[in-house]
């Protein structure tokens, strides 16, 4: 396979610190650009459907859901991984553009849900279907058994990531 950029930094890394083990850059550095690209595919696909990438986030975690495709706000951040502030203004935003709708708990009258609308509901199926369209696009000349392969190990090399977070402050 031809040499990309990723090869040029790794040998001249290796020319200035040849003490440092980089063999690492040859994945990270790959990874680090691919996700750039993609986050910047997503935000068009995204954008040409009126949506910003949170937005798509929540209103795909509520479909996800199924019927009547609902969820406690708390189960929303577990899903999207942002503070309860942050979330609280995302339902805010995507309830003013008729997208969600927010509901009594009928099991605890303290509690809320966030409904997908059948607005949403429309957003979200075209979006995700474009998004699949363009995911699929990208990997037209991968056979399913690389695909497989390719998604065992980042899975793997996720699991491995995660156990080595750093500690949160």
């Amino acid at each position: 396979m031809a040499p990309d950029e990723v090869d040029g930094m790794v040998a001249a890394w290796r020319a200035q610190r040849p003490d440092l083990a980089v063999d690492s850059l040859q994945v990270w550095s790959r990874i680090h650009r691919l996700a750039a690209l993609l986050d910047t595919h997503r935000k068009k696909c995204f954008a040409d459907r009126g949506l910003e990438a949170w937005e798509f986030d929540v209103l795909a975690a509520l479909r996800r859901a199924g019927d009547p495709y609902r969820l406690s706000p708390g189960k929303l951040l577990a899903e999207t991984h942002v503070t309860s502030g942050t979330m609280t203004h995302r339902i805010d935003r995507l309830k003013q553009r008729g997208l969600v709708a927010r509901l009594r708990n009928p099991e605890d009258g303290r509690g809320a849900l966030v409904e997908l609308t059948a607005q949403g509901r429309d957003v979200v199926d075209d979006a995700i279907g474009s998004l699949i369209a363009l995911e699929e696009s990208l990997l037209a000349e991968w056979s399913g058994g690389q695909r497989d392969d390719l998604a065992d190990s980042l899975r793997r090399l996720l699991r491995d990531a995660i156990g080595q977070e750093p500690a949160q402050d």
